[in-house]
């Protein structure tokens, strides 16, 4: 099932997981993600979970939603898989529900605008610090650096300055990506 040497007991303890990373979270749960089941609870290692992220982003759908799907079906099936979705939406969907009612009220004050351009920094710093985390996989990828790095460098100015469709760049850098690295493990 896994290298790692730990793994969840219950469905309980995966339930109380997803719903403590969802709520430590804000603007972008994937770090909280990886450094809580790779690094504290060793319930994977890192291989495992860039393996597992990597067939999350290829499902439809929110990325990290799909890694919960994941991680919870690889431990107690479509049990774990729904437990952990569970766990990840529920307790901040009624955070969320709170926070917007509280919103609408306080929406007009300064000090609510400022407070939420503060998070936004902190949210696009914490995915930057995972990206750079998780780029020393591509050491290991078949592919050679420059070659990963140009499919990179071809995604973005396609989706930032020539606003090609995500749909469409996924598809065919994704698909230029896979057959390639396919031709490289090719016996």
């Amino acid at each position: 099932m896994t290298d790692a040497p730990n793994r969840p007991r219950s469905l309980t303890e995966l339930f109380i997981a997803f719903t403590v990373l969802a709520l430590q979270g804000f603007g972008g749960v994937l770090p909280v993600v990886q450094r809580e089941i790779v690094e504290r609870r060793r319930w994977m290692t890192h291989d495992e979970f860039i393996e597992e992220w990597a067939v999350a982003q290829t499902m439809p759908g929110p990325n990290v939603c799909n890694l919960s799907l994941v991680i919870g079906s690889r431990f107690f099936g479509l049990r774990g898989a729904a437990v952990a979705l569970l766990g990840l939406l529920l307790v901040p969907a009624l955070v969320v529900l709170t926070l917007g009612s509280i919103y609408s009220h306080y929406s007009d004050h300064p000090r609510v605008a400022g407070a939420l351009r503060g998070m936004a920094a902190v949210a696009a710093g914490m995915i930057v610090a995972t990206g750079i985390k998780l780029a020393a996989t591509l050491r290991k990828h078949p592919l050679p650096l420059a070659v990963t790095l140009s499919l990179a460098a071809l995604g973005v100015i396609g989706l930032v300055v020539l606003r090609v469709p995500m749909l469409a760049a996924l598809l065919v850098l994704g698909g230029t990506g896979c057959v390639l690295t396919w031709h490289r493990l090719k016996p």
